[in-house]
């Protein structure tokens, strides 16, 4: 009476697996599996039956019928010489297929890389990626074991891992500046997922996707970097304050006569400061030194300046002034 006092199993299913669950072991507690049972393998799973730890054979998505046929390498294993009459134990392991979107990876520590355009380089950097099971029995074995349930977060931990090992690998022997990474992210992010697909396929594993998001350097060189981009965009200091005193001075030319004197005494400091650094920053375009009078017709801002010392007292009109101011800043720009 014993026999038949026992459970068996019908139908083995995994209908309805949450998401992040990439692995279950079927719940047996002491039941087993009738002969000719019907095992439902739906898309995006697998199923892998075992033997006292051993693995046996794999199911693809589909309605199998257990049998001696369908189950070659288990029937092998346990040697039944009944031609499989009888039900049956088996671990049964059923794995979830699907993409596992949306997982997040970062630098928890900056990777110090040598930069060929700025030496060494310390680099943060943060995205995503999505992966899949692609060997069932490769993760099983490197992952699962005995146990019920196996998670996405079960494994989170090693992927990153695994993830900034082969990166500061990568960019350690890579030929590429900083600057060329940060504007090519999409190829970047494709050589880094090429890079990082055989150590997810050693973990029984498909990188399907992978995104470099951010990619960032300690704050003070990019400070640095800033103040020279700035440099670059402003061009020569010595023309650009040049041409902010001319303009000053067309500023002063247009306000009443009340206020011109005020204007007159910014822009006397404004041209000094100029001429000053003129003479320390661009010796290139043969500017007096600094302490030298320059003669009017060699320096039109000194030409100016007495321009504007002339119209202030009154000497010339305003369409005078005007005329000739237009007639030297024509020259200059």
């Amino acid at each position: 009476m014993s026999f038949f006092s026992k459970q068996f199993i019908d139908i083995l299913q995994w209908p309805d697996p949450a998401p992040d669950v990439l692995s279950a072991r079927y719940p047996m507690e002491g039941q087993e599996i009738q002969t000719g049972a019907k095992l439902v393998v739906r898309e995006t799973q697998a199923a892998l039956f075992l033997n006292e730890g051993r693995l046996a054979d794999l199911f693809g998505a589909g309605t199998h019928t257990l049998t001696t046929q369908t189950l070659p390498v288990l029937t092998y294993l346990m040697n039944w010489d009944k031609g499989f009459q009888s039900p049956f134990k088996s671990d049964v392991f059923f794995f979830n297929l699907r993409e596992q979107l949306d997982q997040k990876w970062g630098t928890t520590q900056p990777i110090t890389v040598r930069d060929k355009e700025f030496g060494p380089l310390r680099i943060r950097a943060f995205g995503n990626y999505a992966f899949k099971i692609s060997d069932p029995k490769l993760f099983w074995s490197r992952f699962c074991g005995s146990g019920a349930q196996f998670r996405v977060a079960d494994i989170d931990g090693q992927l990153r891992t695994a993830i900034l090992t082969d990166m500061a690998s990568f960019l350690g022997s890579a030929a590429v500046a900083f600057v060329d990474m940060a504007a090519h992210q999409g190829e970047f992010s494709k050589a880094l997922q090429t890079a990082l697909t055989p150590t997810f396929a050693e973990m029984g594993l498909a990188l399907t996707v992978f995104y470099v998001q951010s990619l960032s350097l300690p704050e003070e060189l990019e400070r640095h970097l800033d103040r020279a981009g700035s440099q670059r965009i402003v061009g020569s200091l010595n023309d650009y304050t040049r041409f902010q005193a001319a303009d000053a001075l067309g500023d002063a030319a247009s306000q009443p006569g009340g206020g011109l004197a005020s204007e007159g005494v910014g822009l006397g400091a404004g041209l000094a400061m100029g001429q000053m650094m003129a003479g320390a920053l661009n010796t290139s375009l043969n500017q007096p030194p600094v302490g030298q009078t320059p003669s009017p017709d060699a320096d039109p801002m000194a030409t100016l300046e007495k321009l504007g010392e002339l119209y202030q007292k009154g000497i010339l009109t305003e369409a005078e002034f005007t005329a000739k101011k237009a007639e030297i800043l024509n020259k200059i720009k």
